[in-house]
């Protein structure tokens, strides 16, 4: 019987395993607690109302319906005996030959888990819609608030972290505000709506060049976002966030700041570094287990001594060279060392801005959002999510409107409000 291969997780770097094991000579399961691969870089955009859930979403027995020697398992992978060579879910166990581990990142919170009940993160597409129903919901709440305070407390939006995420999130917000929402009430000024972004370091987009950092910031500015570097973050609660002495009332907080690997990396009895991720060999592989391979954000590999970036390509090419040794180890041939190969950085900031990092090529601004956009319709798996992405935005652009601006779910949000007490220093 040929080898058993088991990819647990079917994001980027599960998924690009999967395919790169299309025809070779074993039998592989492909494991994930989801039907769907969910393409992650654009999830701020069903937060902020501009896709349906369906645009960045494809199930996974569809995208590797060709590929007969795949089977995809719905299940959720709960450990991992490696002595044993099994995965444990919850449902069956699942005995393995070699096991490519791509189960991605969860929130961070730096010590503070009581955070995320205040500031919710955005990994899943449950994520999404929750940050889509707060967001709308504070405009509704507005709308019948009749002390003005409490309105601006309504209409107070903040993001902390500034990297990608939280620069698309805080440029689309502010279009959300400005644009989409404008004339769509009539107690309240959508338009004032006050967006905060805070980054602990002294940069948005610590990632980019200086020129690009300096470039998002002032498109971010243009858009009307309060842009605060140097801002750590010392507690969240329901009423607001403290940076130092400093509070910031808000009845909406996005958190966009950390990210550990998924729990699971625990059971395989290895040294973690900060952030729970396995330091895999040259290979890939985890130190002592020749038949385990980690890839993606569970992997924390260094490269010129510097670790690689939590970024969608480092996940798709080391899965896709984990299956390559795992190809090379059933033929009995020596496992090659992974090189990433950069093709650069890109984000946008709200309509027609986006900034460029690749190879030589530095840009910002329009042609850079043109670029971006055309690089993540190229990326989006299925010809109908294309169309689909395509289509909306283009309407988008031409309307200035975002026509998924639904409110689903029973419960109800924020809260009522209530006063904070202990202010030392309001903005």
């Amino acid at each position: 019987m040929p080898p058993h291969v088991v990819i647990v997780g079917a994001g980027f770097g599960g998924l690009d395993a999967a395919r790169a094991l299309d025809g070779a000579p074993a039998r592989v399961t492909l494991l994930d607690r989801h039907n769907y691969h969910l393409f992650q870089p654009l999830l701020y955009q069903v937060a902020t109302a501009a896709l349906s859930p369906g645009d960045i979403a494809s199930p996974i027995r569809w995208i590797l319906r060709h590929q007969q020697n795949v089977q995809v398992l719905l299940a959720e992978a709960r450990a991992i005996d490696p002595a044993a060579r099994v995965v444990v879910t919850d449902r069956e166990p699942l005995s393995y030959d070699y096991l490519i581990v791509a189960t991605g990142a969860t929130h961070s919170y730096f010590g503070h888990p009581e955070w995320e009940a205040w500031a919710p993160g955005l990994k899943t597409l449950d994520d999404a819609l929750e940050m889509r129903r707060r967001v709308l919901l504070a405009f509704e709440a507005a709308e019948r608030e009749p002390d003005p305070e409490a309105q601006q407390r309504l209409l107070t939006f903040v993001i902390v972290g500034g990297g990608p995420t939280g620069v698309e999130l805080a440029g689309a917000l502010a279009e959300i505000a400005r644009q989409s929402l404008r004339d769509d009430f009539r107690r309240i000024r959508p338009e004032s709506a006050r967006i905060v972004l805070l980054e602990g370091s002294p940069f948005v987009l610590g990632t980019f060049p200086e020129r690009l950092r300096v470039a998002a910031r002032a498109s971010l500015e243009r858009l009307g976002v309060d842009v605060r570097t140097g801002a750590v973050v010392t507690a969240i609660d329901a009423e607001g966030v403290t940076v130092g002495n400093t509070r910031i009332v808000a009845r909406t907080i996005i958190w966009a700041a950390g990210v550990a690997a998924s729990p699971l990396a625990s059971s395989l009895g290895v040294p973690l570094d900060r952030a729970g991720r396995v330091a895999a060999e040259a290979t890939l592989n985890v130190p002592g287990h020749p038949d385990i391979f980690v890839v993606g954000d569970i992997c924390s590999f260094q490269q010129d001594g510097k670790p690689l970036p939590g970024v969608a390509q480092v996940a798709k090419q080391q899965g896709a060279h984990a299956a390559h040794n795992v190809r090379r180890a059933i033929a009995g041939r020596a496992l090659e060392p992974f090189r990433y190969h950069n093709y650069g950085n890109v984000a946008t900031i709200g309509r027609g801005s986006a900034v460029v990092d690749i190879g030589p090529v530095r840009a910002s601004g329009f042609l850079a959002w043109v670029f971006w956009l055309f690089l993540h319709i190229f990326w989006l798996v299925g010809f109908r999510n294309r169309a689909a992405v395509l289509g909306e935005w283009a309407w988008a652009y031409l309307t200035f409107q975002r026509r998924i601006r639904l409110i689903t779910g029973d419960r109800l949000w924020p809260p009522s409000s209530s006063r904070s007490d202990g202010i030392t220093k309001q903005t």
